[in-house]
């Protein structure tokens, strides 16, 4: 499945009329004409957005922008578009008013309608407006309007004692209710002809004289620290893991990160069994996960670092693995390419052979694991591709192995002037051998230099405790420090004496790997090439 949420076009309009009628057949089927929907798209085409899944239009999400006091709060769906014609549209309107918002019945699961939400919040403070306005529908409220007054119907909503689909949707995306309107949408029966006044309001607006320019590379983060703990089943796993997703999607985070084997509860059923027979089992869950770990990316609109799991390839190896879970619905993955004498001995695990950066809608990222931040070679080469933020999952069982960890890390985010997201297990784990204890303090990284904390750290978890560290990064200021930092790493290189380079290329590396029974590591190991 692949997913994409883009600003509508005039040819998506055959898409959008069958999503139209489909949404509101319940209220007769009606749609826009063509005509309509183009005047829109003439008039303000940045304010009309579209989620496309597997190349069809399923939500739409229409909008204007208007002189808000030129309407005040008592008035009409008539009123505030110009008799549907649109004419109450203003280049230089202080809000966004949300003509329609929809989603096709048989795509609701995938929480489309809060893509097109923060696409629209996006918008707003790109353009510097006040804030977003909406009448929203009440369409559960025929269901109660015995019983309870317009107001006491939307404090039952609030309060979560009522399920309203559109206004506990509304709600959820930090709206807030500023007033009642009656008749609102004439032949609505379903609410009464009432409707909810909603207000989005962007906090960062600023008025036209204080205006400074926007930038949209804040990226936010949200840094799973896990307790490991044992589960009933993997469905219980997998709520536990749903629940992190849900969080930090609340938080609007870009990224959600879990550490390395953070899967290995699962192994509890086999405890019996040899360690490397344990482990292979473990890795029969690993394809379920990730398309559990993709599903979630897509619903709650994160890009997820889904830790590291065991994997037995088809050459019958096992690897330990590290996916990229896009919320565009696509993954990639890393293998670690360094295996620690633990992983060789109780495992039997060999190591991958190809590192290279990935592309996201948030820019480039690496992901390393565990053992392999402590070899500068690789955040070199990733730095080398675009890398801007390094992802590293870890497991480490005392005190010293996670400081190995975190002091690699802080010197990766210096050397290569770019962020290092950290993320570990913490608790203990009876009843799988080789996970008893552990011990973390998930952080996240920085440069050393004025743009940033005097400590290079951005955030840091409480030291063994389960939480969510949620943190945002500038990219920018890492442009900033590439210029015109107080010290240029990177651009004070001498690579007339060394460079950092790859013996062979990923396609002729993976050849190798086939050819290579013993997986030797000298065959691809990253080098330094010392010139004369």
């Amino acid at each position: 499945m692949h997913i994409q949420t883009r600003t509508l076009q005039k040819e998506d309009y055959h898409d959008l009329k069958e999503v139209m009628i489909e949404v509101y057949s319940g209220i007769g089927g009606d749609y826009w004409p063509k005509s309509s929907i183009t005047k829109l798209l003439n008039i303000f085409p940045e304010g009309q957005f579209c989620v496309e899944v597997d190349g069809k239009v399923v939500a739409i999400a229409l909008a204007i922008r208007v002189n808000y006091a030129k309407f005040g709060d008592n008035h009409t769906y008539y009123e505030i578009t110009g008799g549907y014609t649109f004419k109450t549209h203003s280049d230089d309107g202080d809000y966004m008013y949300g003509i329609e918002v929809f989603v096709h019945p048989d795509y609701r699961d995938l929480r489309l309608g809060r893509r097109l939400y923060d696409a629209r919040k996006e918008l707003c403070e790109q353009l510097n407006l006040k804030g977003i306005l909406a009448g929203g529908r009440i369409p559960n409220y025929n269901k109660y309007a015995d019983e309870l007054s317009p107001r006491e119907y939307i404090a039952k909503v609030k309060q979560k004692e009522i399920y309203d689909p559109t206004l506990t949707f509304q709600l959820s995306n930090d709206f807030h209710v500023r007033k009642v309107l009656r008749g609102y949408l004439p032949g609505d029966s379903e609410s009464k002809e009432y409707a909810t006044l909603l207000e989005w309001i962007n906090i960062y607006y600023v008025a036209e004289k204080d205006k400074k320019p926007h930038t949209d590379s804040i990226i936010r983060l949200g840094v799973i620290q896990w307790q490991m703990r044992l589960f009933k089943n993997l469905n219980a796993f997998l709520e536990q893991v749903e629940f992190f997703a849900n969080a930090v999607s609340d938080y609007r985070a870009d990224f959600m990160v879990l550490p390395e084997f953070f899967n290995t509860p699962l192994m509890a059923d086999f405890n019996d069994l040899p360690e490397p027979v344990a482990i292979r089992k473990l890795a029969d869950f690993t394809e379920a996960v990730r398309e559990k770990l993709c599903e979630f990316a897509i619903s709650y609109n994160v890009n997820i670092v889904g830790g590291s799991m065991p994997l037995v390839d088809t050459d019958g190896k096992l690897y330990n693995v590290a996916y990229l879970c896009r919320r565009d619905g696509s993954f990639e993955e890393y293998r670690k390419i360094h295996i620690t004498p633990n992983e060789v001995k109780h495992y039997g695990m060999v190591g991958g052979y190809e590192i290279r950066a990935f592309d996201t809608d948030c820019g480039k990222i690496g992901m390393l694991i565990c053992y392999d931040v402590e070899f500068p070679e690789l955040g070199r080469i990733l730095a080398q591709q675009g890398m801007q933020i390094l992802f590293v999952p870890f497991l480490t069982d005392t005190q010293n192995g996670y400081s190995r960890v975190r002091h690699c890390a802080q010197a990766r985010a210096i050397e290569n002037e770019c962020y290092v997201a950290i993320s570990g297990c913490v608790g203990n784990l009876p009843r799988v051998q080789n996970m008893d204890i552990n011990y973390a303090q998930s952080a996240v990284f920085t440069p050393s230099d004025f743009q940033f904390p005097t400590n290079a750290v951005k955030a840091e978890a409480t030291t063994n405790t389960e939480m969510v560290l949620i943190a945002d990064v500038d990219l920018s200021l890492l442009k900033e420090l590439h210029e015109h930092g107080s010290v240029q790493v990177l651009k004070d290189r001498r690579t007339d004496l060394y460079d950092v380079t790859l013996k062979k290329a990923a396609k002729k590396a993976m050849k190798q790997k086939k050819a290579s029974p013993d997986n030797d590591p000298e065959q691809v190991a990253p080098i330094i090439v010392v010139s004369d």
